[in-house]
């Protein structure tokens, strides 16, 4: 499941350079081990995520590619990019991608014309769901957090980078732009750490609640995230929340 083949059209020259994440989606084993000597760490800088019960682990036909986040029992919101290979299913709750957790498949998917979908899953899954954020809940200059399973650095291998823990990375809010499919988006200058391939799909958390989902990067300096307050109506028409 690679974008590759997608050229983002991004309007503001702050995110010129951007490349689309999910392109870069890691190809790995199709029945994903743990690891037998000790991974990088994703996300490049940051650090370990200690918390993240709301967190989803996206693979498709078996690989990890994406990350996303489940904001009802049988509702999973990432981006369109990470669902185009199909065969899409999560590992839930967890911060370890190998372990805990639940795990389900996803059973219907539905895109928007932005990088954002949803994905029904085959059952209804107990955890704590990510709260979603309304327009004003992100300010320009506002420290906010970026979560993923996504690269460590810019390596050449995409699947040599992985880690089996959930990281995140302190950005801050630069203003509005567009995502990879000129969708509405937030642009974010990298703080402690920055996004890369792999983190596709995964949530920007404003104060506790979700206002964005990971679209593109140039994995040095600045991050565009899918702007989630300005797509609240069509979430809610379909997932309900």
């Amino acid at each position: 499941m690679r974008i590759s083949r997608l050229v983002p059209a991004l309007a503001a020259a702050a995110i010129s350079a951007i490349s689309a994440l999910g392109l870069l989606a890691p190809t790995a084993a199709a029945a994903p081990a743990p690891p037998t000597t000790t991974a990088p760490q994703p996300i490049i800088g940051g650090g370990q995520a200690t918390s993240g019960p709301w967190a989803a682990r996206l693979y498709s036909n078996g690989r990890e590619t994406c990350t996303a986040t489940i904001i009802a029992p049988t509702w999973i919101l990432t981006a369109k990019h990470c669902v185009t290979g199909g065969g899409l299913s999560f590992r839930i709750g967890s911060l370890d991608q190998y372990s805990g957790g639940t795990v389900a498949n996803g059973v219907q998917t539905y895109t928007h014309s932005s990088d954002l979908a949803l994905v029904r899953l085959d059952r209804s899954v107990s955890a704590t769901y990510a709260r979603l954020g309304q327009p004003g809940s992100v300010r320009v200059g506002q420290s906010v957090q970026v979560y993923g399973w996504g690269a460590t650095s810019q390596c050449g291998s995409e699947a040599n980078c992985q880690s089996r823990y959930l990281k995140v990375a302190n950005v801050t809010v630069t203003g509005g732009c567009t995502d990879a499919y000129g969708g509405s988006a937030i642009c974010a200058r990298r703080g402690d750490g920055i996004t890369a391939g792999g983190d596709s799909g995964g949530p920007m958390m404003a104060s506790g609640v979700q206002v964005g989902v990971a679209s593109t990067s140039d994995r040095q300096t600045t991050t565009a995230y899918t702007n989630v307050t300005a797509y609240r109506s069509w979430i809610q028409s379909i997932a309900g929340v």
